[in-house]
């Protein structure tokens, strides 16, 4: 026990049931009350229970710091929803566009925390940290698993150098005749919830967890931990302080998500309808991202023989098809259609080939244009949220 942090020790006490190797956890349940002005709430073995706090206004938690903090900004303020901030040192913003939304800049964790405590209804933040700090409550729901920035992988690192200098896989790993439970693996993390799940799952018996401040990468060199647990992105800091990653060593993918309390989202009045549009607009712009709407004019007898053209090409089918329609000019007296206009939706990385394509069937004036939302008849994450919600 000595190795542990008394953080880790206490939070280990109130997660799932740790792995026996680890630690040992006393069975008795773990209680105690939060109460604040703003709410009551008790907790049972770690666990948040009782109805919503009664308020008016719906609490989104933003991420206050980091990459992460400016990014999610960046991401509302393209879907019409810019955070007001009249205070740069406060913690609480506006969004003019949903009124009744009250914004909370906090921690990534306490996003989380909060989210189960209740205090908040709708959070940002990396499926990691819902994942560490969540650890599987039924409470908290995903709404949205792809905001397509933030992206990492929690992965699991060891020396390239010494006893490890030949082992590629966790397999590899687990097998090292080393490890016993006088001499367990050494794993230096912030994860203390995942680390020890990933490792029981995977059969590694004799493993002790350790918490450390600072860069992890150091812990190997400095002879405190035989390997680390931690967010990599490129992998860049791991390869510049002679770690790599390992086969089969990656605990998770991870990337920003939208998530929400089920409670909340149940009982708390206008909760589910500030969802519902909140998740169309990062539905509507994060699907239009990639994409160009492309316009040509083309000669042909009739819309449906100009359609052929268009779809006897395979990148030029669209979202659903192309739409066709006459350009109409006045010829002799008369209104006459001999040229029509094609439209269609194309990806940025098929925008060129769509254009030749475009060229090789007589289509000329072609016009491209980005594209800022495509809205669906009902975009499914919609539909997978009420299946969760059972309504």
């Amino acid at each position: 026990m000595s190795q542990f942090s008394s953080a880790f020790t206490a939070a280990s006490s109130v997660s799932l049931p740790p792995p026996s190797f680890y630690v040992s956890v006393s069975k008795r349940s773990f209680i105690y009350c939060c109460s604040s002005s703003q709410s009551t709430t008790t907790v049972v073995n770690g666990k948040f229970d009782g109805k919503i706090v009664e308020r008016d206004e719906i609490r989104f938690g933003l991420p206050s710091k980091g990459r992460m903090a400016g990014d999610t900004l960046d991401l509302l303020k393209d879907c019409q929803l810019s955070v007001k901030q009249v205070n740069p040192r406060q913690y609480v913003a506006q969004i003019p566009q949903l009124s009744n939304v009250e914004v909370w800049f906090q921690r990534p964790k306490d996003i989380v925390r909060k989210l189960l405590s209740g205090d908040l209804d709708l959070g940002i933040v990396g499926l990691d940290t819902v994942s560490e700090y969540g650890r599987g409550d039924e409470d908290l729901i995903i709404v949205h698993d792809a905001l397509k920035y933030g992206d990492c992988r929690l992965s699991l690192a060891i020396p390239k150098y010494g006893i490890f200098e030949n082992i590629n896989s966790l397999k590899e790993l687990a097998q090292m005749p080393r490890w016993t439970i006088d001499r367990p693996l050494r794993v230096a993390t912030g994860f203390t919830y995942l680390g020890p799940k990933f490792m029981q799952e995977n059969g590694l018996k004799h493993v002790i967890f350790s918490t450390a401040d600072g860069a992890l990468e150091a812990a190997p060199a400095m002879g405190i931990a035989d390997a680390i647990l931690d967010l990599v992105s490129s992998g860049t800091t791991l390869r510049e302080n002679n770690l790599k990653e390992i086969e089969g060593g990656v605990v998770l993918e991870s990337q920003a998500v939208l998530v929400a309390s089920r409670k909340a989202l149940i009982q708390r009045k206008g909760a589910l309808d500030t969802t519902h549009e909140i998740l169309e607009r990062f539905e509507a712009h994060l699907r239009a991202a990639d994409q160009f709407m492309v316009t040509a004019n083309m000669r042909g007898s009739s819309a449906e023989e100009v359609a052929e053209r268009v779809l006897s090409q395979p990148s030029l089918s669209g979202l659903q098809g192309p739409t066709v329609s006459p350009v109409l000019c006045k010829r002799d007296g008369k209104v006459a259609a001999d040229y029509y206009a094609i439209v269609i939706c194309v990806p940025k990385k098929a925008l060129y080939k769509s254009v030749q394509q475009l060229r090789a069937i007589g289509g000329s004036g072609v016009l491209i244009s980005p594209l800022t939302y495509i809205f669906d008849e009902e975009t499914p994450r919609w539909r997978e949220l009420l299946s969760k919600l059972g309504l």
